[in-house]
């Protein structure tokens, strides 16, 4: 009987690990473009990191119920592509201003962020359900300044 608990307890030790790596390899890889999450199935209800430009018009707070709700619009995470389009103010510019450009709605418990504004860069860590909302656990804003120095990180991940 204590050889089989014994048993138990390093497995629920090993299960644990296994899961604390799973999250933080999910965590710590490059964010998926909107495209990406919208269309890949298997990516529903699973922790993901999200790229896009936030579209200012669509931002929605219900200070009430502390709810936060606004459209990110498809952009390109390659470096080179980014390059290609004029740079990443560009590519924030472009990506707002085509309506036929693919978005994500995206819902949030908390405060709003300060630079939370039209054409700014976010990278969302959350879960896209089948409602197609994506439910954000956290936000990250990228000022253009810090763009370089975020792209050059993910190239080396």
């Amino acid at each position: 009987m204590k050889k089989d608990r014994a048993f138990d307890v390093r497995f629920v030790i090993l299960l644990g690990l296994f899961a604390l790596t799973s999250c933080a390899k999910s965590s710590s890889r490059a964010p998926l473009m909107v495209s990406e999450v919208v269309n890949d199935s298997s990516l529903l209800n699973r922790q993901i990191r999200v790229s896009g430009a936030v579209v200012g018009e669509s931002i929605k707070v219900e200070s009430n119920i502390q709810q936060l709700s606004f459209l990110i619009a498809d952009i390109p995470t390659d470096k080179e592509l980014i390059k290609q389009e004029g740079g990443i103010e560009a590519v924030l510019e472009n990506a707002v201003n085509d309506p036929d450009r693919q978005r994500l709605q995206v819902v949030y418990i908390g405060d709003k962020p300060d630079r939370l504004a039209n054409m700014v860069h976010a990278i969302i860590i959350g879960e896209l359900h089948s409602d197609g909302i994506f439910y954000a656990d956290g936000i990250t804003l990228v000022v253009p300044s810090s763009y370089e120095e975020i792209l050059t990180q993910q190239a080396i991940e």
